[in-house]
Order: C-alpha cells, then sequence, then structure tokens
C-alpha cells in the first residue's frame, strides 16, 4: 500500500482543466490534498473493496486516488464532458487497473441506483459564484440519499451549514479539518498567478 506522500506523488501526474468553466467553479483539487483526504478514507477502511463515487469528478483527481486504495469499483459522475475525456486520458497515466465508470452526468440528479454501501469523495461547487450561492447543497443533497459515509471539501466558514444539513439528513459529522487548496490564475477575476483558498473537510456518516 502506498503512502500518503507517494499516493501524493502518483497523482501528481493528473492534468487539470484544458478550458475551466467559472460558473461551474471548475478548479483542480490540489494533489496533495486529494492524497491527504483519500489516505484518511483508506485508515477509516471506507475504500478497500468498496463502490466509491465521486460527484463532479472533473478530471478524475479524487477518482483516480481512490482507485488506487483498492476499491470494488470507482463510479465518477461529471457534468462537462470535456474535463470527463481528459479524466479517462488521466488513467491511462496514472496506470490503475481498478474498474472505473465513467458516467456523464448532473451530479445533482444522479440517474442511477446503488445498492451497495456507498462512499462518497468529492469537491464540489463552493457557491463563490455570482448566482451560485449554496451549489454544494444540492450534491449533498445526493450524497444524503446514497451514501454511508461521505468525505467532501467546502468552503471555509462551512462548519454550521454542514453540521446543520447532516443532522437533518440522517447524517452526523465524524471528522473535520481545515487545508489550503492551491489555485492558479485560471480565470480574468483572478488577481494573483497563484492563491490559497481556505477550505474545510467533513467525513459524515449518513444512516444509509
Amino acid at each position: 500500500m502506498a503512502t500518503k506522500r507517494e499516493l501524493e506523488g502518483q497523482l501528481a501526474v493528473v492534468a487539470g482543466f484544458e478550458d475551466p468553466q467559472a460558473a461551474l467553479e471548475q478548479y483542480p483539487t490540489p494533489p496533495a490534498l486529494a492524497a491527504h483526504v483519500i489516505h484518511l478514507a483508506d485508515l477509516h477502511d471506507d475504500i478497500e473493496g468498496r463502490t466509491v463515487l465521486d460527484l463532479g469528478a472533473g478530471t478524475g483527481m479524487f477518482t483516480l486516488g481512490a482507485a488506487l486504495r483498492g476499491p470494488a469499483r470507482v463510479i465518477a459522475v461529471e457534468l462537462d464532458g470535456g474535463p470527463l475525456a481528459t479524466a479517462v486520458e488521466n488513467r491511462r497515466r496514472v496506470g490503475t487497473r481498478t474498474p472505473i465508470h465513467w458516467l456523464q452526468a448532473d451530479a445533482t440528479r444522479l440517474p442511477l441506483s446503488i445498492p451497495e454501501p456507498v462512499t462518497v469523495v468529492m469537491n464540489p461547487p463552493f457557491g463563490a459564484q455570482d448566482g451560485q450561492a449554496g451549489a454544494d447543497r444540492g450534491f449533498l443533497a445526493t450524497v444524503a440519499d446514497v451514501a454511508s459515509v461521505s468525505y467532501s471539501v467546502h468552503n471555509a466558514g462551512s462548519k454550521e451549514f454542514i453540521e446543520a444539513f447532516a443532522a437533518d439528513n440522517g447524517g452526523e459529522v465524524t471528522h473535520a479539518f481545515s487545508a489550503a487548496f492551491a489555485v492558479d490564475k485560471q480565470f480574468e477575476h483572478h488577481d494573483e498567478e497563484r492563491s490559497e483558498i481556505d477550505t474545510e473537510v467533513y467525513r459524515i456518516e449518513w444512516n444509509n
């Protein structure tokens, strides 16, 4: 089993968005953060032998990180076909042989039913763009319907919202920690070549 640092190195080859869309808040998850989250999930026996679902998979950072840790299969759901095609190419770069099902669909209207226990890993839109407030709520609603446990990245200051949402939907936050999210300049509203967003990661157990 690869260490967290080794996993980060394996994920460093994952290519990001070729044509990122600001409205969809398409920021690549940093390999270090993805490796940390996946490693934590692995330590809690939430990946090996299980079905892992990546909602808003982007170019596959969480999908491929989970696939390297021995799940039964991974299902990657992404609305935008461009990043999904990049994710398929990223799989070749990473080299995992774990079964991965690539699904172009809206993660807030999941078009499938999964009978077995599911672990969700996701970096949903934060809702920071104009007109997108609460964008992560729809993703969490899907999680509440399908997951037995989830790991998700949210904007800093989300604690009250996440805990309340979980409590209202049969979930309980078991772990939470802050994490720096490095962002390279991608859009016109970015003033710096590289900046860091303060984020929070939550592990939630659900009654599914």
